[in-house]
């Protein structure tokens, strides 16, 4: 497909460079010319020097010709205007990055005035993120598919851990719960595992299966997960505002914001919170607004690296629940290695659901991506396709299916049932099926997932 993207900051160079891997037709918009002599020499793509919210830019990249436009510019008016005159230029279809709250109820009345296909959210994304790995603490990442009813979760395996040295095909007989271990990443391997893998400790293990058998799991292997009842946001950005409205009602929550303004913005609409103007980045404030106390930490501040500090800082103090916000995804591995667990990436987040829309796009059958997640560092993809009416594959027994190596059926929705496949079972007109695969190779269909 030709794609435009207008915009080459942190999402869009993402963007970039997940798309023209895809095999895209890629042209990129924008007014940076360093970022642009970056992106052509990077990948493969065509780059325009210009404004993109212009009819002159946008002719000059041949919008009208293109099959998708994707606004990711940091000012929200600007990514709408793009849209705006990219459908007057025959865009099919247009995606623009919307990030302020005030608009947020707005754009469902005005989508179709304003040509819009999808919009995404980073700041909001991100924070139903960590909204969700607060109220399941125990999980170090967490992905939900199947409208919820299923789940992928990361779990690190302690050296007493009773699955040590196990096989998978015990984990059945000794849990009597129904999940399924979809992946393992030991050490800098990534493994999509057989029955007969072998878990050994330290194993940062990934589960599917439904979120009721996922606590049970957690509680079988005698892994913390107490509620959390209070939490200190370092940080007063839109991150920080989603996140302390969701948690209304559910937590004390405690923001630290350095900027006076900023602080009295947040006081305003967040009176449930305690808003409170400090530094805190510096640890005699931590210490002083009772970091030892808390239950959780998130660090959202603007800087990764200060974001990974002050979580190493917060773990040192032995809070429960450290969660980081990072944006460059070449610092996953680093942080990780520096104790810095649970990472979430609001411009990975926000790229994923692109990367699906596109997927979709491009796919001509009815198989298409429901639901596409990112797990083992970026390593693994957790794809939920949809399963057609007519598809060869329908009712025939997985264990007579020829699935491509190096691919596994995680789950199956069927009828609002959860099912952890066996290879008795099978895919039936109307379910939903989550598939894992390593990241290396692009999947738009479940027809793909089959040897031909």
């Amino acid at each position: 497909m030709r794609i435009v993207i207008i915009g080459d900051g942190k999402v869009g160079v993402t963007l970039t460079e997940r798309l023209s891997k895809e095999g895209h037709d890629l042209v990129v918009i924008d007014q940076n010319k360093r970022v642009l002599q970056e992106a052509a020499n990077q990948y493969d793509v065509l780059t325009i020097h210009g404004n993109g919210a212009t009819l002159t830019a946008q002719r000059e990249a041949d919008v009208g010709r293109s099959d998708l436009m994707i606004a990711a510019t940091s000012a929200d008016e600007v990514n709408l205007l793009c849209c705006i005159l990219s459908r007057k230029l025959g865009v099919p279809r247009t995606i623009a990055r919307v990030r302020s709250p005030e608009y947020t109820e707005q754009l469902p009345f005005l989508k179709d005035d304003l040509g819009l296909s999808m919009t995404i959210n980073p700041e909001y994304t991100a924070a139903m993120e960590i909204l969700n790995l607060l109220r399941f603490p125990a999980a170090l990442k967490r992905d939900r598919f199947a409208r919820g009813r299923a789940e992928i979760i990361e779990l690190k395996l302690s050296p007493d851990s009773f699955l040590c040295g196990r096989k998978l095909y015990e984990l059945m007989q000794l849990t009597k719960i129904q999940v399924l271990i979809c992946a393992v990443e030991r050490g800098d391997n990534v493994i999509i595992p057989s029955g007969n893998f072998q878990l050994c400790a330290n194993d940062n293990i990934y589960v599917t299966g439904s979120s009721r058998n996922m606590a049970a799991l957690v509680q079988k292997m005698n892994i913390i997960d107490r509620k959390i009842r209070s939490v200190i946001l370092i940080g007063g950005s839109r991150i920080a505002f989603y996140l302390a409205t969701a948690l209304k009602g559910e937590c004390a929550v405690k923001i630290l914001e350095i900027d006076e303004e900023r602080c009295k913005e947040l006081a305003a609409s967040l009176p449930h919170a305690r808003v409170v103007h400090a530094d805190g980045t510096q640890p005699e404030t931590l210490i002083s607004e009772g970091l030892a106390e808390a239950d959780a930490v998130v660090t959202l501040t603007d800087i990764d690296e200060v974001n990974i500090v002050l979580s190493m800082y917060a773990n040192r103090f032995g809070v429960y629940k450290v969660i980081t916000k990072i944006n460059r995804i070449e610092y996953n591995d680093l942080a990780l290695k520096m104790g810095v667990n649970t990472i979430v990436s609001p411009k990975s987040i926000s790229c994923n659901e692109i990367v699906r829309y596109v997927r979709a796009m491009d796919n001509t059958s009815d198989s298409s991506v429901l639901t596409l997640h990112r797990i083992v560092n970026e390593k693994v993809e957790a794809l939920e396709f949809s399963v057609p009416n007519n598809a060869p594959y329908l009712n025939v027994p997985l264990k007579d299916l020829s699935i491509k190596p190096g691919i596994l059926v995680a789950c199956i929705h069927h009828k609002g049932k959860i099912i952890i496949p066996k290879g008795s079972d099978s895919l039936r007109a109307g379910d939903s099926v989550i598939v894992v695969a390593k990241s290396d190779e692009a999947y738009s269909s479940l027809n793909e997932i089959f040897k031909q």
